[in-house]
């Protein structure tokens, strides 16, 4: 009934229904409202999906301790003696829990106060405008000209890992912060490996990363991941195992960790950072003729429109880039399309960062990419250990990297380490959105003394680069 309905054209309870109630979903149905769609937002847990409760936020509120007890432990080097250092896991974890629940409330409030309609159960798609909703007491069906899919991803547990949340978890459980093992063996050496290696060694314990590729920090730009390993991990009680897959993780006291090599490892905890997968699976796409492969992704077009008129996706379910402020830019896409205003994702412009101590940020093309691509390329690197905020503040372990084309000078993409590396990266996301040229960021001007310095002095050298060439 509710097909026939659709495609006839008829009235529609809403002119938006957004599955998930994530960033993404959060931010669609506040610009949904803007501009004046009526809107129902439909979530089975609770608001702000991953980033809010466990991702993100809580995770940020770890690091912001660990980061706090690494300036302290190294405050001498500014001529500030402190004594005994000591921490409280209970409060750290309870500050990290206050601040999600806080967090999630804001967001209801602000949904509720715009007139969204919260639905709450588990959403199906029984045709493009149409949604089922399962709730604990039944189900009920909803109709709307659009749907978007903001359904989110969940941790990848690799086959052959048991997890039991305890001796043997995902980062859904990392950021409770129950206990610190020990001896803790993480999966994985991204992003989501760094940060929690960057906490659990703060806070005492010792960690084995594993990394199943032939290097770690795959994703990097090589010369930002080298620096990285350099700061991060050699001085860290961080032993790194690379090219070794964890092929069996039985949980227990201890856990045991079957390794590729043959060898067996024996530690007290064990988090499984293997990336991400999308949650797409039991939302009924194959009934309705869309395929989302093996990897479970929707795909999309740049409009974040899938295949069947009026169904749209949006975040992490589409495998486009999986951050939470990317999702909430697909979102703004997807209503603007939705209300006739053509937008079209600029991905190359989205930044991304990793909040270790010192921090990364990124935005465009690492230079394998730009070589990829067929650019001409060209590269300059900067020190921190030149800038003078940098030695005045004790912060001089990072880099700038620009890489940008010979032929145009368009910047093409840059690479932070060091301290505000997540602030900083900014100002190059903003170039790269407007494709300027190194030339044209040669001419800016930067308060003296900032770490900003640092990206002023490589403009500077990209653009006589390609005067001298």
């Amino acid at each position: 009934m509710s097909f026939v309905l659709a495609t006839q054209g008829a009235q529609h309870q809403y002119d938006l229904i957004i599955i998930g109630a994530g960033v993404g979903g959060h931010g669609a149905a506040l610009h949904a409202v803007e501009s004046g769609l009526k809107t129902a937002i439909i979530e089975s847990a609770e608001m702000g999906g991953t980033c809010i409760n466990r991702g993100c936020i809580p995770s940020k509120a770890l690091l912001a301790a660990s980061g706090r007890l690494r300036e302290l432990q190294h405050s001498s080097e500014l001529g500030i003696q402190v004594g005994s250092i000591q921490f409280d896991r209970g409060a750290i974890a309870a500050h990290a829990a206050g601040m999600v629940e806080k967090i999630r409330s804001d967001m209801t409030r602000s949904l509720e106060k715009l007139g969204v309609t919260i639905l709450r159960g588990r959403g199906k798609l029984l045709s493009g405008q149409s949604v089922e909703v399962q709730g604990e007491t039944g189900s009920q069906t909803y109709t709307a000209q659009d749907v978007i899919i903001a359904t989110g991803s969940q941790p990848f547990v690799p086959p052959g890992i048991q997890t039991d949340g305890k001796t043997v978890f995902t980062s859904d459980e990392a950021v409770r912060l129950e206990r610190i093992p020990a001896k803790l063996a993480i999966i994985g050496s991204g992003y989501i490996g760094q940060e929690f290696a960057d906490v659990y060694t703060a806070l005492g314990a010792e960690v084995i990363m594993i990394e199943a590729l032939d290097k770690l920090m795959p994703a990097f730009d090589p010369d930002i991941a080298r620096l990285a390993q350099r700061v991060l991990i050699k001085p860290r009680p961080i032993q790194t195992l690379v090219g070794v897959l964890a092929k069996q993780v039985i949980p227990g006291d201890p856990v045991t960790i079957h390794l590729s090599t043959g060898e067996t490892l024996s530690v007290d905890g064990c988090l499984v950072a293997a990336g991400r997968i999308p949650v797409a699976r039991e939302l009924g796409l194959a009934e309705l003729g869309i395929d989302i492969g093996k990897r479970g992704f929707i795909p999309v077009d740049n409009r974040m429109a899938t295949d069947l008129p009026h169904l749209w996706a949006i975040g992490d379910v589409t495998g486009k880039m999986m951050l939470a402020h990317a999702a909430a830019a697909q979102g703004i896409v997807a209503v603007e399309n939705i209300c006739g205003r053509t937008t079209h994702m600029d991905y190359l412009s989205i930044p991304a960062a990793v909040f270790t101590h010192p921090e990364m940020g990124f935005v465009g093309l690492t230079e394998p990419q730009a070589k990829e691509e067929g650019y001409s390329v060209g590269t300059v690197r900067t020190y921190f250990g030149s800038n003078s905020k940098a030695i005045a503040s004790g912060e001089t372990d990072g880099m700038v990297k620009l890489i940008f084309d010979k032929a145009t000078g368009q910047l093409l993409g840059s690479h932070i380490f060091g301290a505000h590396a997540a602030d900083l990266i900014h100002e190059a996301a903003q170039a790269i959105a407007r494709r300027a040229s190194v030339r044209e960021l040669a001419t800016l001007v930067h308060v003296h003394p900032t770490l900003a310095e640092t990206l002023d002095e490589a403009y500077k050298r990209a653009a006589h680069s390609l005067v001298a060439s």
